[in-house]
């Protein structure tokens, strides 16, 4: 099982975050990229949100970093991580503006992108911007689709219920020819469509009792049972630790071996920190001692 970081200082969340990352940014964000790639982490997230409404603020947060740009930024600094947008509103963009924005950013990065996304909620922000809300399921479904056909391909084709394109040229396109996308969410729909559309299952907000009630129905649905291609879970700890305490870190390394059994492929960790440099030890930490006990 590969251990991935819901990166701080990004997004500043309520429930998640820590009191230090409010004077953070950019350089604070790069010592974080910088270690994770040295000691073999899988990948950094960074969310997506245009403009937070202040209604919302209280409950979402207001800062979040724009991924394009963020990981342009962080690439140029590592070798080997992998950078996941956790996750793209695809309702607020065209298919063809994603394969050739990230697309882009995927040649940048020589293949380390991952493309995380998701359905949106806010139904604010799609108002703001000029974004269908209502009905955005299956307009999400027919983006899903286009973006498999555009991604990595210099001359794009597809024709679905909501978009079409042919005869254009997007150049550069992505290096890798089957982008992973990964669906984010919280329930079973979500779960059905990352079985069918996707690479991967990128859910929050579920804590390891959820997850495995949710799995267990899910082992028996036709959607999993006819997949064939690889699929990720990745799944994210339920629980803040911190490692550089032993009782924590014994603790931490038991919850990751739960959530191994459970089937994640990758583990999207939050830890509870109170500085950059207790983070970047918890990171030392977790490398050293906890991945090394998950098979």
């Amino acid at each position: 099982m590969r251990f991935g970081l819901v990166t701080p200082v990004l997004t500043r969340h309520p429930e998640h975050d820590a009191p230090w990352t409010e004077a953070a940014g950019p350089a604070e964000v790069a010592a974080i990229a910088r270690t994770a790639d040295r000691l073999g982490f899988h990948h950094v997230t960074c969310s997506e949100h245009v403009a937070v409404p202040t209604s919302a603020a209280a409950a979402r947060g207001t800062r979040y970093y724009d991924p394009l740009a963020t990981f342009g930024f962080l690439a140029a600094q590592t070798e080997r991580l992998r950078f996941v947008t956790h996750v793209l509103v695809l309702g607020y963009h065209h298919p063809l503006a994603i394969a050739k924005r990230y697309g882009t950013l995927d040649r940048i990065t020589n293949g380390r992108l991952v493309l995380g996304v998701g359905v949106g909620t806010l139904e604010d922000e799609f108002r703001l911007l000029g974004a269908r809300f209502d009905g955005r399921g299956p307009v999400y479904e027919d983006a899903l689709r286009a973006l498999r056909a555009a991604f990595g391909r210099r001359d794009p084709r597809y024709e679905g219920a909501h978009y079409r394109f042919a005869d254009v040229v997007v150049d550069p396109c992505g290096v890798q020819d089957r982008i992973p996308i990964w669906l984010g969410g919280r329930s079973a729909r979500s779960l059905r469509r990352a079985l069918v559309l996707g690479d991967g299952w990128d859910p929050f907000g579920l804590d390891l009792d959820q997850l495995e009630a949710l799995l267990g129905r899910a082992r028996g649905w036709r959607e999993w049972q006819e997949r064939t291609a690889p699929f990720e879970l990745v799944l994210p700890i339920d629980r803040r630790f911190d490692p550089t305490d032993a009782s924590e870190r014994r603790a931490l390394s038991e919850r990751a071996v739960r959530f191994h059994a459970l089937g994640a492929t990758v583990l999207n960790l939050r830890l509870r920190h109170e500085s950059l440099a207790h983070y970047l030890d918890q990171l030392e930490i977790v490398a050293r001692e906890v991945a090394p006990a998950v098979p």
